[in-house]
C-alpha cells in the first residue's frame, strides 16, 4: 500500500468511525424521553432513570468483552454485531412500551441496546487508534467526538421530527429510531477493516523512519496491565470524571427545565420542553468539541496535565452551579462540564496506547470503559433518588456529589504520570 492510498483509506476509516458514534451517541439524548415516559406511563424517575442506567452499565461491560476479542474477531464484525444489537434494543423498548414492562425495557434497552453501544463503541475507536499511531490524540478525540453529537441528532433533529410525525407516540417513535439504525449503523460498521501486517504511516514513510514503541511493551501481558497500580489509578480518574458528567447528561433537561419554571411561572410546557431540548442540543456540541478539543490538546501538553486540568475546572464549575438561580449562566457552565466530560473519552485512548502500547490497547481500553459502567450507574441514580425524594434541593445536593467525586479524581491524577508502562513500574 503506498502513502497516498494509505492516507485516503486511513481517513476513511476514521470518517466512518465517527459516523458509527454518531449514531451510538444518540444514547445521550435519554434526557429528552425521561420525562414524557414519567408523564405517560406514571413511573417514577428512578424507575426511568435505570433504563439509561443499565444502558451504560452494559456499555462498559460488553466494550471490556470487545476489546478482549476484537482480535480475533475482526472490526468489521464486531462493530456489524453492536449496530445490530443497539438496533435491536430500540424496538425491544417499543415493545416494551407498548405493553407498559418495565423490566421488558430494562433488558431490550439496558441490556441487549447496552451491549451493542459497547461492542459498537470499542471497536472503531481502537481500530482507528491502529491506523493512526502518529496523530493519536487528535483521530481518536476525532472518532469519539461523534459520540458527543449523537444527543444534537437525536434531540433536535430525529426525535422532535419523529415525535411530531407521530403525535407522541412513544412505542411509534422508538421502533422507528430501531428501525433506521439498524439499517444506518449495520451498514457503517461493514466499513471497518485494521490495516494491513504491512502498513506504515505516511510520515513514517515519508522519513523512513520506523515508528517508536513503548519499550518492552511485547513482554507485557493483559493481566500485568490490568492489574497494576497504575491502570488502577487511570481507571479511578476515568470514573471521577465520568460520574460527575453523565449525572448531568441523564437530567439535565430536567433540572433546567425546573430552573426555568422558577424563574418564569408563565411558561408553558411546550416551551420548557423546548429549553430542556435546546439545552441537550447545544450541550452535546461541548461534549463532542471536548473529544476533539481535550484529545488534541493533550498531545502536547500530556494526558495527566490534561486530565488534571478537566477535573480541577469542573470543581469551579459545579461550585458556581450550587449557587447560580440564572438559567443562562447554568446552560453554561453545563456545556463546560460537557466539554471536559467529553475530554476523558478524547483523552484516556491516547493514554493508554501511550501507556501500555497498541497491541494491549484494546483489550485495555476496553476494559477500563467499565469505569463508564459504573459511573453509569451510580451518577443517574444519585440524581434520580435525590429528585424523588428531596426535589427542592435535589439540584444542589447533586452538585455537591459531583464536586467531591471530581476532587478525589484530581487527587489520583496526580499519581499519575506519563511514562510508558514496565513491569517494574510504580503506581504512577
Amino acid at each position: 500500500m503506498n502513502s497516498r492510498t494509505a492516507n485516503n483509506t486511513r481517513w476513511r476509516i476514521a470518517i466512518a468511525g465517527t459516523c458509527l458514534q454518531l449514531c451510538l451517541g444518540t444514547v445521550y439524548a435519554w434526557s429528552y424521553f425521561q420525562k414524557p415516559l414519567v408523564d405517560q406511563y406514571g413511573w417514577a424517575n428512578t424507575q426511568v432513570a435505570w433504563a439509561f442506567s443499565l444502558a451504560i452499565c452494559f456499555l462498559g461491560l460488553a466494550a471490556a468483552w470487545g476489546g478482549r476479542v476484537l482480535p480475533a474477531y475482526g472490526p468489521r464484525r464486531l462493530a456489524m454485531a453492536g449496530g445490530a444489537l443497539f438496533s435491536l434494543g430500540y424496538l425491544l423498548a417499543a415493545l416494551a412500551l407498548h405493553l407498559k414492562s418495565l423490566p421488558l425495557l430494562y433488558i431490550g434497552y439496558g441490556v441487549i441496546g447496552g451491549s451493542g453501544l459497547g461492542l459498537g463503541y470499542v471497536t472503531p475507536v481502537a481500530t482507528a487508534a491502529k491506523w493512526f499511531p502518529d496523530k493519536k490524540g487528535l483521530v481518536t478525540g476525532m472518532v469519539v467526538m461523534g459520540f458527543g453529537f449523537g444527543a444534537l441528532l437525536m434531540s433536535k433533529v430525529f426525535a422532535p421530527l419523529l415525535m411530531k410525525t407521530f403525535d407522541g407516540n412513544l412505542v411509534t417513535v422508538f421502533g422507528m429510531i430501531g428501525v433506521v439504525f439498524a439499517i444506518v449503523s449495520v451498514a457503517i460498521g461493514s466499513c471497518l477493516r485494521n490495516p494491513p501486517p504491512d502498513f506504515v504511516p505516511p510520515v513514517a514513510a515519508a522519513s523512513s523512519q520506523p515508528m517508536v514503541t513503548s519499550p518492552g511493551a511485547n513482554d507485557l501481558t493483559p493481566a500485568t496491565c490490568l492489574l497494576s497500580g497504575r491502570f488502577m489509578m487511570m481507571w479511578l480518574v476515568f470514573f471521577c470524571n465520568i460520574l460527575a458528567g453523565i449525572s448531568i447528561i441523564s437530567f439535565q433537561s430536567p433540572l433546567f427545565q425546573d430552573l426555568w419554571r422558577r424563574t418564569d411561572a408563565a411558561l408553558s410546557a411546550a416551551d420548557l420542553a423546548g429549553y430542556g431540548a435546546t439545552l441537550i442540543a447545544v450541550s452535546s456540541l461541548f461534549n463532542g468539541i471536548g473529544r476533539l478539543f481535550w484529545g488534541s490538546l493533550s498531545d502536547r501538553i500530556g494526558r495527566p496535565w490534561a486530565f488534571r486540568i478537566m477535573l480541577a475546572s469542573q470543581i469551579v464549575a459545579f461550585g458556581l452551579l450550587i449557587v447560580t438561580a440564572n438559567p443562562w449562566l447554568f446552560g453554561a457552565l453545563i456545556c463546560y462540564i460537557l466539554l471536559c466530560y467529553g475530554g476523558g473519552f478524547g483523552t484516556m485512548p491516547s493514554f493508554i496506547l501511550d501507556t501500555f502500547g497498541p497491541r494491549l490497547m484494546a483489550a485495555a481500553y476496553g476494559v477500563i470503559l467499565t469505569a463508564w459502567s459504573a459511573a453509569g450507574i451510580a451518577g443517574p441514580q444519585i440524581v434520580a433518588l435525590l429528585k424523588d425524594h428531596c426535589a427542592a434541593q435535589a439540584s444542589r445536593y447533586a452538585f455537591e456529589v459531583s464536586a467531591g467525586f471530581l476532587f478525589a479524581g484530581l487527587v489520583f491524577s496526580f499519581i499519575l504520570n506519563n511514562q510508558p508502562f514496565r513491569r517494574s513500574s510504580k503506581t504512577g
